[in-house]
């Protein structure tokens, strides 16, 4: 597949720039490209992730994963950003150490590495940015931010170069680090809701609620649930009172909730005599809610 041959290729690129990048940093002194390499070797195992998620996703539902195995991409996702996490967390700390104590940096050499991680980065930029799979585009994205982090330490490495400021080295490393951690919570926060179920970002239930009530033939909707498999396929579960065509109904039903991305839909239809075996289910106000449709 082409998507797996791309990630493996900038996966490849990244783990053997990260290793090149820890010896670089060591050798001329500057904490700011070891905070990269860290960067890059969370990136790389993020590369790795995804590749590996590339192959494992594409696995048809089954006896054990009934819903399929697209859930191990959000799994790779809190990897990746724990391991990008902790990194920063190390870097900040370590970087804290040499605003007190200064050490001495070989500008030449720092220049030269920042030159090379700028162009690598950009190589393996034009390799994925062509992807059309989710799992490409945040390779892109991771290094697309690895450019803009090779960028500040080559304007770092010039200014220090020539105004001799050793203190921006550190300043540079805590400034990269944090905007990593910031970023990586984020990321953390929209996997977390999917492993908890929480209501797809952009998904509106009240307004989906709203809509399923105005259809035609719909005397009752109740029991809306609505969640995510990985951040992209969005599922619903939900009952519709109607005493009208069922089937009629159930095409209105999954046309309107298609139009909000919902693409996995269970319906429970059910008669207006008939008593829901499911009210004692703890839903939330706006997914019981109760609305007669006249004709």
């Amino acid at each position: 597949m082409k998507s797996e041959k791309t990630i493996l290729i900038a996966f490849v690129l990244n783990v053997a720039f990260s290793v090149l990048e820890c010896i670089g940093g060591i050798v001329t002194g500057s904490i700011a490209i070891v905070s990269d390499a860290v960067h890059d070797l969370g990136d790389a195992a993020g590369i790795g992730v995804a590749y590996f998620m590339e192959r494992k996703s594409r696995r048809q539902p089954d006896g054990k994963y009934t819903y399929g195995y697209a859930r191990y991409s959000v799994l790779g996702s809190v990897i990746t950003t724990l391991i990008l996490l902790l990194g920063s967390v190390a870097v900040i700390g370590n970087a804290i150490g040499h605003i007190s104590a200064p050490a001495e940096i070989r500008y030449d050499g720092m220049i030269g590495f920042a030159v090379v991680g700028v162009a690598v980065n950009v190589a393996a930029t034009l390799v994925t940015r062509t992807g059309e799979s989710l799992n490409q585009k945040t390779v892109t994205l991771h290094l697309l931010e690895d450019v803009l982090g090779w960028i500040v330490v080559l304007i770092g490495a010039v200014v220090m170069y020539f105004t001799d400021w050793v203190l921006l080295d550190p300043l540079l490393s805590i400034g990269v680090a944090a905007f990593i951690v910031v970023k990586a919570v984020r990321n953390l926060d929209e996997a977390l809701a999917v492993f908890l179920e929480k209501v797809p970002c952009g998904v509106d239930g009240e307004e989906i609620m709203r809509h399923l009530q105005a259809l035609d033939g719909v005397a009752e909707v109740h029991h809306l649930h609505l969640w995510s498999l990985d951040g992209q396929t969005h599922c619903a579960t939900v009952h519709i009172v109607s005493n009208d065509d069922t089937y009629a109904i159930k095409e209105q039903v999954r046309a309107e909730l298609l139009e909000h991305g919902i693409g996995h839909v269970t319906l429970e239809m059910e008669r207006e005599d008939e008593p829901c075996c499911a009210r004692c289910c703890r839903a939330p106000q706006w997914a019981s809610a109760h609305y007669h449709h006249h004709h």
